[in-house]
């Protein structure tokens, strides 16, 4: 009796993360291509260093399978199915953590010099009384500053220090953590919700350009708007034994 063929598709779709950031992505990639190849693409998607990198391979359910050292062999050597996570680790890692903006010089034309400026967009509508210049529609900005002010202080009144939350900011993956800190700052106006992460996938240790607000661990920590923020009982995520590096 012949046994049927078994073939398996030359492309796997795969989720990417890795040490430097906290982004994920899902990719593509060729399982005909060697490994240093797929190292050069995922150099170009996380900033990490080939080769200084290291690759782990984890399951659907997240849970560590196995690390890719240093080979010529092809991605199709390996078990690396559809829905698999690959991590990217940085073993030298250089690099400033690009995501953390709070890091980032910016020049600011003071408001005085700028309004003092001629046939600039802005004093066109002011003197024509256009855009957010024109009374009604300054009138309308004006209260929905006011509305947008009072819905954050009303989210703030359900939060607490010490109150277990979870963090849904769109584009990213919904983390968990503990409120650690609640109110102004110094590196942004507005409200800020501190929150101490149960996973490294924040961006500082509770401070900000050498201010402290609150501590924790480096890369737990994270400022979120309340708008983002659900307080309740949100235990830790399950966190399945391995060789984890962090």
């Amino acid at each position: 009796m012949n046994m049927p063929d078994i073939h398996t598709p030359s492309i796997v779709r795969v989720t990417v993360s890795n040490s430097l950031t906290a982004f994920v992505s899902e990719r593509r990639f060729d399982r005909g291509l060697p490994i240093p190849e797929i190292k050069g693409k995922l150099e170009l998607m996380t900033g990490c260093m080939s080769q200084s990198m290291q690759l782990e391979v984890y399951s659907k359910e997240d849970k560590l399978l196995f690390k890719i050292d240093d080979t010529e062999e092809l991605l199709g050597s390996f078990a690396v199915d559809d829905g698999m996570r690959i991590h990217v680790i940085d073993t030298n890692p250089q690099q400033t953590d690009f995501t953390d903006v709070s890091q980032c010089e910016k020049y600011n034309m003071p408001d005085e010099n700028y309004n003092s400026k001629r046939d600039t967009v802005r004093s066109f509508l002011k003197n024509n009384k256009k855009g957010r210049f024109d009374p009604k529609n300054m009138e309308q900005s004006k209260m929905m500053q006011e509305k947008l002010l009072q819905e954050e202080e009303e989210a703030m009144q359900k939060i607490h220090v010490g109150d277990r939350c979870e963090v849904s900011t769109p584009g990213q993956l919904v983390r968990r953590g503990c409120v650690k800190f609640i109110g102004y700052t110094e590196f942004k106006p507005n409200l800020w919700v501190g929150v101490a992460y149960d996973e490294p996938h924040g961006k500082n240790d509770g401070s900000v350009e050498g201010k402290r607000y609150f501590t924790c661990e480096p890369k737990y920590g994270a400022f979120v708007r309340s708008k983002v923020v659900q307080v309740g009982e949100f235990p830790e995520l399950e966190i399945f034994d391995g060789d984890d590096e962090m």
